[in-house]
């Protein structure tokens, strides 16, 4: 196996920066060794960026602190070799890591877990040069700032003086890659960098390390379960699974003509930005990944795989091999020659919504202002109190078997409107209308059971929001109960086992705790409470934004189907518009508290377009080699809600901003199609003449080799208004 692992890492063109040579990692527990990872072999060339994806529990991380040599006390390499720059890495981890110094540095997913809340951004930046470069402190000081600077991180003193918690998400991200930066290091790995991220903020980070990539000349490893945003960095990709590589090659040519089912069934579950979901329905993979010690003989993905052959695939492991006719690209299949699915539509279409005119509910002029408290002289002398105005003068309405997505930035006022409609805040002026209620003003502690079954909530992390003392079936009983659907025990049982059923959870996870589950498995047990206590309508706040793309394509189904069945108004609040334009059948979008578009999902999605709405189109990540997007990278900061622009929310960051109008007077609202109304100073005629963001060429040939340089992988970009 060493021998076939080394032809592959050796085979393609460039000398190695990186070469690993079919490693083994395994962690030491109570009931003996749990093999990690069972055999990888990698090489990244110098100048390289290479994608590393699969879904959680594949491996991926732990290749990643392999190369870190940051096991912790219980993990340790069985098997293979680490190269980097021609120098093993030591046997002893902590020899390797003192004499590494800035030869590798790395990016993790949560930057707070890298910073130190109680240290200034500048005291812990300027210790990174000091440590690896040896300069003294005030020359560390000058290079964190100009380091500051190439990040594009704006008013840098402000952001040195700052502790890491004064500092929005995407200015931590920042901050993190230059800190990994300032170490000068030749590779650079990169661990879900912006899976925490808006899509905004995502696309602009993802664009300063392709920035920064060709700047510095620094070869990249970034570890994601996003395809789409791995299409736009990566020039090569390996694609993971059960602890080992199951298929590699040039980014265009993988996404494009998969050989493995397993990378063809993740581009299955991407929703794509072009296509509904009559067009191109998710088929999700069956089953999840097993646990490294439940692991059986023979293929890894072979009990998930629909084109496994018995007494062949689960016999003996399955070597990596050489494509003939295809340059550096290499399959862990035996039968990739035979089968034949590609990432195309399934033949059986989904069913699209039934049209209803009853109105479920009316939302009228809504504002939601929270007060600021202000003590001293300055404050009296104001007289007038500060307000933060979450939502502002919203007007929608949804409509019976609907599904309105409400989409934005963290702090566009998106989860403050699903409190007040909850009954967890009260609305400052305007009216909520759910049949002849008003919401508006009516706290949860002042509203009957009828009207609390009738809106229920699917929260994004389930984690947080099942009782760990309580077993599955006993909190999905309970609402049942709650809402007085069943009484009879048996008949309660029954329902909750039903329930079970419908969101495909085998019954006797009934008797289990939610920390014997996977995320997947209890968001799926959300699911089955918020509709426990038939509801009319549900609002899904984030439900699959923190799940894998297999998990969160059988959740987004899963939704689907249940709306369909139980006639359920759905309210789904999100950033992703991949998955919006898969399940909405009408889009608000929302900026800074105020409603500047609002429409059908394909007037949203066409133009002409509010330029918000562009931007947000612009920073959808695709794994899809005949999309062209229009490159559209916002610049700044969302404005504080505390102080917002005296015009156009917008108009800070706005790529057609009319100085001396967007931002003194508030737009008027454009109505092009009935209820398609988009808030903008632009004239009619600029808006119509805009150009889609989004477009699908026909060739269905790969991206030659010589396009795939950072920033224009797979989902090509091409400069349009307003790029940065």
């Amino acid at each position: 196996m060493a021998t076939a692992a080394r032809e592959q890492t050796e085979g393609s063109d460039g000398a190695a920066l990186l070469l690993i040579d079919d490693l083994a990692v395994s962690y030491a527990t109570r009931t003996g060794d749990v093999p990690a990872v069972t055999g990888v072999s990698l090489k990244i060339a110098q100048g390289e960026s290479l994608g590393l994806v699969g879904e959680s529990g594949c491996g991926k991380t732990t290749v990643a602190m392999a190369i870190m040599r940051y096991f912790g006390h219980n993990g340790r390499i069985v098997r293979g070799r680490i190269r980097f720059a021609a120098e093993d890495i030591a046997v002893d981890g902590g020899a390797w890591i003192q004499g590494r110094r800035g030869g590798i540095a790395m990016v993790y997913q949560d930057p707070m877990s890298t910073l130190n809340p109680a240290l200034t951004v500048g005291e812990q930046l300027a210790e990174v040069p000091v440590y690896v470069a040896g300069i003294d402190w005030y020359a560390a000081r000058r290079r964190a700032t100009e380091m500051l600077r190439a990040v594009r991180l704006p008013d840098v003193e402000r952001v040195l003086a700052a502790y890491p918690h004064q500092l929005s998400g995407g200015q931590q991200q920042r901050v993190v890659i230059a800190m990994a930066l300032l170490a000068e290091p030749a590779l650079l790995v990169l661990d879900e960098p912006t899976t925490s991220l808006d899509v905004t903020v995502e696309a602009g980070v993802v664009e300063l390390i392709a920035e920064l990539r060709r700047r510095f000349g620094t070869t990249l490893l970034y570890i994601s379960h996003n395809l789409g945003l791995i299409a736009h960095v990566c020039d090569r990709v390996a694609v993971m699974y059960a602890g080992e590589i199951v298929e590699d090659g040039r980014v265009g040519d993988v996404f494009a003509r998969p050989r493995h089912p397993y990378t063809a069934g993740l581009l299955r579950c991407i929703p794509h930005p072009t296509a509904t979901r009559a067009e191109r329905p998710l088929r999700p993979i069956p089953g999840t990944v097993a646990m490294p010690q439940d692991r059986l003989p023979g293929c890894g993905f072979a009990p998930r795989c629909a084109h496994r052959v018995a007494g062949l695939c689960d016999v003996a492991p399955v070597p990596m091999a050489a494509l003939p006719r295809e340059a550096g690209r290499h399959v862990r299949c035996l039968r990739w020659q035979e089968w034949s699915e590609m990432t195309r539509p399934s033949d059986v279409a989904a069913s699209e919504a039934e049209e209803s005119e009853e109105i479920m509910l009316a939302v009228e002029s809504l504002d939601k202002f929270y007060p600021i408290e202000e003590r001293g002289v300055l404050a009296r002398l104001r007289g007038k109190r500060r307000v933060v105005k979450a939502n502002q003068d919203l007007t929608f309405r949804i409509r019976r078997k609907q599904t309105l997505a409400i989409v934005g930035e963290s702090g566009c006022g998106k989860s403050t409107f699903a409190k007040v409609l909850m009954g967890l805040e009260d609305a400052t002026e305007g009216k909520v209308h759910l049949g002849d209620i008003d919401l508006a003003h009516l706290p949860v502690q002042r509203r009957n059971e009828r009207t609390i079954a009738r809106l229920q909530m699917i929260f994004q992390n389930p984690f947080d929001t099942l009782n760990p003392s309580h077993s599955v079936g006993a909190q999905i009983s309970r609402v049942i109960r709650k809402f007085g659907v069943e009484r009879d025990p048996a008949k309660v049982e029954e329902r909750m086992h039903r329930l079970l059923d419908i969101v495909k959870l085998p019954r006797e996870f009934a008797k289990r705790r939610p920390r014997q589950l996977s995320g997947g498995q209890k968001q799926r047990v959300g699911i089955a409470r918020a509709f426990a206590g038939d509801p009319k309508i549900v609002i899904a706040d984030e439900p699959v934004s923190a799940l894998d793309v297999s998990v969160q394509a059988a959740v987004t189904e899963l939704l689907m189907d249940i709306q369909r069945e139980h006639r359920t108004t759905l309210l789904f609040i999100s950033h992703d518009l991949s998955v919006v334009r898969y399940l909405a059948d009408r889009i608000v979008v929302m900026y800074l508290g105020q409603i500047m578009e609002k429409g059908t999902t394909e007037q949203i999605f066409s133009p002409p377009y509010h330029p918000y709405t562009e931007a947000l189109l612009s920073a959808v990540p695709i794994a899809d080699a005949n999309v062209t997007k229009r490159k559209i990278v916002l610049t700044g900061e969302l404005p504080s809600p505390s102080n917002p622009p005296k015009g156009c929310p917008f108009s800070t960051r706005c790529p057609y901003v009319i100085k001396g109008l967007c931002d003194v007077k508030a737009p008027p609202l454009r109505e092009f199609q009935p209820r398609h109304v988009i808030a903008c100073h632009l004239e009619k005629q600029t808006l119509l003449a805009m150009q889609p963001v989004i477009t699908v060429t026909p060739s269905a040939e790969a991206v030659p080799a010589g396009s795939m340089q950072a920033g224009n992988g797979a989902g090509r970009q091409e400069a349009g208004a307003g790029s940065a």
